[in-house]
């Protein structure tokens, strides 16, 4: 009998914290790279006890752990793309920012959490000047929603040219190429997204989908950026393709207890038109 090898798939990272609710942070990065064909590796940086609605409490990982996590990966899988989500602490963000300085540097997609949906914060106030030296400059894209950006640049962002100008204003800044979601955007008939990386500047847009799911959307988001940049796509195209992908996660939303969560099953096979 002749046993034939397995397949073999590609391997993304995620370092980030987990949802006891299942809609964002880990969770949501791992539905997401499976759906896709990518095998899902994960570091957890924080526990955290939450659903759709609030955060209840969180317990930040030893930072020694977080990059023995990534070193245990490291050296097994060689993902082929990581991103970054919840990061919490100074400390932390210093551990994940020096294993990749190291010369370790597939491409890197940080998704700059700061606060949830839901209000609570996710990212310690003492941490973000870390984040902006440290992590930042060290990744191939950058994916702040509205609020986050404005941290980013230090302005006010209240209309569609304003995300453009903060696109390049992170690009300039930081090094990286920028997408700036802008489902935060008050008044915007469309979910709009402005993505730059020096050269190419594309408007992303999608029909706004009242009352359906948007806990863990960032997060899915850059989770699909990363997992099409594994499949050997390209920024420009992993970019589009995740558009497309969240927004059929949205669209194709069902319901789960009292509320309305993304779709990861039906979203890889969704396309914008």
């Amino acid at each position: 009998m002749i046993v034939s090898r397995p397949k073999s798939i590609p391997v993304a990272l995620t370092i980030a914290g987990s949802d006891s609710g299942g809609g964002a942070g880990i969770q949501a990065d791992l539905k997401t790279f499976a759906s896709l064909g990518v095998h899902g590796t994960s570091a957890i940086t924080c526990i955290t006890a939450q659903n759709p609605k609030r955060v209840l409490a969180i317990q930040a990982c030893r930072p020694e752990i977080v990059r023995q996590q990534i070193e245990a990966v490291w050296v097994e899988f060689h993902p082929a793309a990581v991103k970054t989500g919840m990061l919490y602490s100074t400390e932390i963000i210093r551990r994940v920012a020096a294993f990749f300085q190291g010369g370790r540097r597939p491409p890197l997609i940080v998704d700059p959490v700061m606060v949830a949906t839901s209000g609570s914060r996710l990212l310690k106030p003492s941490a973000i000047q870390i984040l902006k030296r440290e992590l930042i400059p060290l990744a191939a894209l950058v994916t702040p929603n509205l609020p986050e950006a404005e941290i980013l640049v230090d302005r006010e962002l209240t209309s569609l040219e304003e995300m453009r100008w903060a696109a390049k204003e992170i690009r300039r800044r930081f090094g990286c190429a920028a997408l700036v979601k802008g489902g935060h955007l008050r008044h915007a008939r469309e979910a709009a997204d402005i993505f730059f990386d020096g050269r190419e500047e594309l408007l992303l847009t999608a029909p706004f989908i009242r009352r359906m799911a948007t806990h863990g959307t960032g997060c899915t988001y850059s989770a699909a950026i990363a997992a099409h940049l594994a499949l050997g796509c390209g920024l420009v195209e992993a970019v589009v393709r995740a558009k497309e992908y969240i927004s059929g996660a949205i669209a194709q939303s069902y319901a789960a207890g009292r509320h309305t969560v993304l779709n990861h099953s039906r979203a890889a096979t969704t396309r914008i038109r």
